[in-house]
């Protein structure tokens, strides 16, 4: 396959996107109805330049990490996803890869719950897709790259979150973390990406070191969570961890009783998103 190819299906599978689908406002004059380079670029965290050179066959092959972020802003089917992988010259990612798939169900999910903050993230705890107001409630993770994406990574070496926990929920939550890391890695014992995730922890963080070489088992369990948010304060929520059998996706739901305070904070975030108060 030619990445003459590989452009002109990248052209073709953007134009047919249309903005509002993707959660992207659809004002201003347009050409076509879909996307346009910069807002695919947006979405797949990579640069407007690259996606140029990519769709006029001027990049090389992109990398496997790029296809799957491509293949989810752009709403590939399974079958076009696997087409994308071979235009650019890769193998689609096997069995025994953590997969990083976004079904069309769970898209379809993450549509329509757009007052409700969702993030999906695969069995390793990398976050893939996040709705406008998880963004707005937990920090926009656009900007993150490789394993500052994985949920374990950043909370044992990372920089502090906006979830806070006493000492025992902090115990609890890092042993389940390690658990489920566990868990996921006696599924996909091949995946390199994942042993090296785990081998980077376990050099890099005693505590994540201890757990993992005690053995710890188990699930990770939530349910509320106390988050401090810069603009609107702390605001405590129902968190529920739905996992999706087949794809091995996690997708993270919060949500407030509704006439609480909190329910009135999460209003107020869907409004600011976000931006700044005194923006």
């Amino acid at each position: 396959m030619t990445t003459t190819e590989l452009g002109q299906a990248l052209r073709r599978w953007r134009d047919r996107v249309a903005p509002e689908s993707a959660g992207l406002p659809a004002g201003g004059r347009r050409r076509a109805a879909g996307l346009r380079r910069e807002e695919l670029a947006l979405l797949a965290g990579v640069s407007v330049d690259y996606v140029t050179r990519l769709e006029q066959g001027r990049a090389a092959s992109p990398s496997a990490q790029v296809v799957e972020t491509l293949a989810r802003a752009l709403r590939l089917s399974g079958d076009e996803r696997g087409y994308l992988f071979r235009l650019a010259g890769l193998a689609a990612p096997g069995p025994e890869t953590v997969p990083a798939y976004i079904t069309p169900s769970v898209q379809r999910l993450l549509d329509r719950l757009v007052g409700t903050p969702v993030g999906v993230s695969d069995a390793a705890m990398t976050l893939l897709v996040v709705n406008p107001l998880y963004a707005a409630l937990m920090g926009d993770p656009s900007g993150l790259r490789g394993f500052e994406r994985n949920g374990v990574w950043r909370n044992f070496l990372g920089a502090p979150g906006r979830v806070r926990h006493t000492p025992d929920e902090r115990r609890a939550f890092e042993s389940g973390m390690v658990a489920e890391l566990r868990a996921t890695a006696g599924r996909y014992p091949a995946d390199r990406q994942l042993r090296g995730l785990i081998a980077e922890l376990r050099a890099k963080s005693k505590r994540f070191a201890e757990l993992w070489d005690a053995g710890v088992v188990g699930r990770l369990e939530v349910s509320r969570k106390t988050i401090e948010h810069p603009l609107v304060g702390p605001l405590t929520l129902d968190c529920d961890l739905l996992r999706v059998d087949g794809s091995d996706l996690h997708v993270l739901v919060y949500s407030a009783e509704p006439g609480t305070e909190a329910a009135e904070k999460l209003e107020l975030l869907s409004v600011v998103g976000t931006q700044s108060l005194t923006g």
